[in-house]
């Protein structure tokens, strides 16, 4: 079978991991990456081709685009690529605001036969695909309220400090990295319609937030309290799921930078005549298989014309407008700032 020729918008740190597992999947072959750091266009001995614009890259031949780039441009590209007639894989977040995310969606509508995915990676982390298995399953009975801390020593990125400089990110800590906390409250309870926060950026000065802290309620009466922190010095990965049968704490995620500790999972069993001690099981993951499950779950997405499930436009849209209700229930932020949702 012939391979789906892909291209990559953005081959700084993220886009080479993406390629390692791009190539690995065996419908997929990057043939092209464009990115600031090079001079010009030209080919490597393998036959990837490099340009420096996103334009010269969509006039190569390509099935498949992956788009690695900074929040200002991310929508702008996605659209690009959108009507190219290519199908999509852009990382979070989807934007800067959530206008951003709201014309990508406009010609996603136009173009039906494409196919639109978003990198909400931590869907694919195997302690949250357990995590959702036992909620779907009742195994445990209902969601009460969750709990999310996510956090790490400060906000500027791998390679330059634009994640500090709300013209280009939009956002600071909370959109940067918070945003997947906020996808896995989504993912594991719904939507969320009242919100309460308190939004600082009064330790590194930026003019983008270090800390956000939230309170959360659906409209079933799930509460749910996150904390998104450029402030945590050690890197920290905590969720809490309490339910009525039972709890799920999720400590630690695998990373690149394997900074954020073991990847476990405790499962509680509810026991009220326990004296506040009940039965647990732990598990702890040792690989992070989920850049790979992602990917392999667009190619099968593109090749079997099905729906995206798992990421979608809608997913982003619902995500990113959570965000900014977050940003927007702190009223002297939101003033500051002039946000809207």
């Amino acid at each position: 079978m012939t391979k789906l020729r892909v291209g990559i918008a953005g081959y700084g740190v993220v886009g080479q991991r993406r390629r390692k597992f791009i190539d690995k999947n065996e419908h997929f072959n990057t043939v092209a990456i464009c990115d600031i750091k090079f001079e010009g266009s030209g080919q490597y001995p393998d036959g990837l081709k490099f340009h420096r614009h996103f334009t010269e890259l969509l006039n190569e031949e390509l099935d498949v685009l992956f788009v690695c780039l900074t929040n200002d441009v991310a929508a702008e590209v996605t659209i690009a690529g959108l009507n190219k007639n290519l199908h999509v894989f852009c990382e979070k977040p989807p934007g800067r605001d959530v206008l951003d995310i709201m014309k990508v969606r406009e010609i996603e509508a136009a173009k039906p036969d494409l196919k639109l995915m978003y990198g909400f990676n931590h869907r694919y982390h195997d302690s949250v695909r357990k995590a959702k298995e036992i909620i779907d399953s009742k195994e445990l009975g209902d969601v009460i309220n969750l709990r999310g801390v996510y956090g790490k020593s400060k906000i500027i990125g791998f390679e330059s400090d634009w994640r500090t400089k709300r013209a280009i990110a939009g956002g600071g800590i909370l959109l940067d990295q918070g945003i997947h906390m906020v996808d896995l409250f989504r993912y594991f309870a719904g939507e969320f319609e009242e919100y309460r926060s308190f939004i600082s950026n009064s330790f590194w000065g930026h003019d983008v937030e270090d800390n956000a802290y939230s309170l959360m309620r659906s409209r079933t009466g799930i509460v749910g309290f996150l904390n998104s922190t450029a402030t945590e010095w050690r890197h920290r990965f905590r969720l809490e799921i309490c339910l009525t049968k039972g709890s799920l704490h999720l400590t630690g995620i695998l990373s690149g930078s394997k900074s954020y500790g073991s990847e476990t999972i405790t499962i509680a069993y509810r026991n009220d005549n326990a004296g506040g001690d009940p039965k647990e099981v732990s598990i702890r993951y040792n690989e992070d298989n989920s850049w790979e499950s992602e990917i392999c779950e667009f190619s099968r997405v593109i090749l079997n014309k099905d729906k995206v499930h798992s990421g979608s436009s809608f997913d982003a849209l619902q995500t990113m407008k959570m965000v900014y209700k977050i940003y927007c229930a702190d009223q002297q932020w939101k003033d500051r700032f002039n946000l809207t949702v």
